[in-house]
């Protein structure tokens, strides 16, 4: 009884498996356009606010005249939104709006002055009440991460080019150089609000890709 149990599982199983890379990025891309595109469209017939946070902005951001970054974030989102809907690009269009996110959360969202994570924690709310609101960003974020590393689909532009091109796709890696461009990946973004993990992050990323090079030689 147990192993027929387990059989029927693991038959369902993989058969999630062979729609999830079909419906699962499509899912995260469909969503993530519509909100992304809802931002930019709002910035494009809007006023520019950016000169009011703008020394809240991280570095090397708030160097950025507001004039230049408001329609720099403002195309971002149209055309992230765009390339996410159709699945182009997708891994760029998801690390540019996803470092985008990050440097609004630390902006706009992230709250002035914390001394705990409990204190911080208070901030992950849809309204501010003092303690900051990164709640939807802290989601977009995370539902960017999987279009990153995974890519969009097979329900997608890039998945058409690339079989229309023939290519076969390598094995994937997990070897120290892909730790590593992990920790980076994720070391960028959270650097914006959190600038002590994201640098320790990217730190351990470069200790890691100098450590298998000594091994390598």
């Amino acid at each position: 009884m147990r192993q027929d149990l387990g059989d029927r599982w693991m038959a369902l199983s993989a058969r999630l498996d062979g729609i999830g890379d079909w419906l699962a990025p499509l899912g995260l891309r469909l969503i993530l356009a519509w909100e992304f595109w809802e931002a930019g469209i709002e910035k494009l017939r809007g006023e520019n606010w950016f000169g009011h946070v703008q020394d809240r902005f991280p570095f090397p951001f708030d160097q950025v005249p507001v004039s230049l970054s408001w329609p720099l974030a403002t195309w971002a989102e149209l055309i992230g939104a765009v390339a996410l809907l159709l699945g182009l690009g997708t891994r760029l269009a998801a690390f540019v709006l996803l470092m985008l996110t990050a440097v609004a959360t630390a902006a706009v969202h992230w709250p002035a002055e914390w001394s705990s994570l409990a204190e911080l924690w208070q901030g992950y709310a849809i309204t501010d009440r003092g303690h900051g609101n990164f709640k939807l960003p802290l989601l977009f974020a995370l539902m960017l991460l999987p279009l990153l590393f995974r890519g969009g689909g097979r329900l997608s532009l890039d998945a058409l080019i690339a079989w229309r091109a023939d290519a076969q796709a390598p094995a994937p890696l997990r070897d120290a150089p892909a730790w590593a461009l992990g920790l980076a990946v994720l070391g960028l973004p959270l650097a914006m609000p959190m600038p002590a993990l994201g640098l320790g992050l990217l730190a351990l990323a470069l200790l890691l890709l100098a450590a298998d090079r000594l091994l390598l030689t």
